[in-house]
């Protein structure tokens, strides 16, 4: 659900108003750049795995199901992750 589902296809799917993906991710995969000044609301719900997300002033693990963060942020699956991503409003990646 968000701006990247084709609203032809997608129907109701199709927003700018709220992002939902679930996330597969292998171990060691990673993404160093930051969501810095982002215009967004992000929400990362850990469902399997360990993941880990580097803030602004720390490093914080999920290691058990349901844990969250929800800040400026880079991260890399420390196991082979699954996370549910949400953010509110859907917009592009800048």
């Amino acid at each position: 659900m968000g701006h990247f589902v084709d609203s032809g296809a997608g129907g109701i799917r199709s927003t700018d108003a709220l992002e939902v993906k679930r996330g597969v991710h292998p171990a060691g995969q990673q993404c160093p750049e930051w969501t810095a000044d982002d215009q967004r609301t992000t929400l990362l719900l850990l469902i399997q795995g360990r993941f880990r997300l580097d803030l602004n002033l720390s490093s914080t693990p999920l290691e058990h199901q349901c844990d969250y963060v929800g800040i400026d942020h880079s991260w890399q699956a420390e196991e082979d992750s699954v996370i549910l991503t949400v953010r509110r409003p859907s917009v592009p990646w800048v």
